[in-house]
C-alpha cells in the first residue's frame, strides 16, 4: 500500500493541522460537551487520557496496511482549534478506501467549519491515490448529513454499526 501522511491542510478559514500530542490540552476543552457524544457515545475526555489517545493515534496503526491520519481544526482569525477531522486508508478492492470523520466542538458549531474542514478534506485525499471515500453517519445525525452532502457524499443502503454508509468514488 502506497504510505499515505498528514499534511497541513489550508481552506479560507482555516488550518488543518497535523496532530501532536500537545493539542490534547486544548482540544479536552473544545471537545469537553457531553452533547458531542450523543450519537457516538461515551463521554468527554480529560486531558490526561486525550493526551494518551493521540499518542496512540500519532503512533500509527498496528496492521501496517492501514494509515491512520489525524487533523486539528485552527480557525485562523480566532487562533484557536475548533475541532478534528481525520482519515483512516486502507485498501479495498477498488484500491484505496478513506474512511474519515469529523467534530466541531459545541462553541463553534452552526458556521460551517466542519463543512469547510471536510471539504478541504475530501479536496486533499482527491489530490492523493485513494479512489473511494466514505463516512458512517448516525440516521438521526442531520448536521453530520449536511456536512457529508456539502463534501460529496451520498448516502448508501449499507449500515455499519446502527450508522449509514456514505460514499464518494474519486474521479481521475
Amino acid at each position: 500500500m502506497s504510505t499515505i501522511t498528514a499534511r497541513a491542510i489550508s481552506t479560507r478559514r482555516l488550518d488543518l493541522l497535523p496532530l501532536h500530542v500537545e493539542h490534547a490540552a486544548e482540544m479536552a476543552g473544545v471537545l469537553s460537551d457531553p452533547a458531542l457524544h450523543a450519537f457516538v457515545g461515551g463521554v468527554p475526555d480529560t486531558p490526561q487520557t486525550l493526551r494518551s489517545r493521540y499518542q496512540r493515534v500519532i503512533a500509527g496503526s498496528p496492521d501496517p496496511t492501514v494509515s491512520w491520519l489525524n487533523w486539528v481544526m485552527r480557525l485562523r482569525d480566532e487562533s484557536c482549534l475548533t475541532g478534528t477531522v481525520q482519515a483512516t486508508i486502507s485498501s479495498s478492492n477498488q484500491g484505496l478506501l478513506a474512511e474519515i470523520a469529523w467534530v466541531t466542538g459545541t462553541p463553534w458549531q452552526g458556521r460551517g467549519i466542519a463543512t469547510e474542514a471536510a471539504r478541504g478534506l475530501v479536496d486533499w485525499l482527491s489530490q492523493q491515490p485513494v479512489q473511494t471515500i466514505i463516512a458512517h453517519i448516525h440516521p438521526e445525525h442531520q448536521a453530520s448529513a449536511a456536512v457529508a452532502t456539502a463534501a460529496g457524499l451520498t448516502p448508501t443502503d449499507e449500515w455499519h454499526e446502527g450508522e449509514i454508509r456514505w460514499h464518494r468514488s474519486i474521479r481521475r
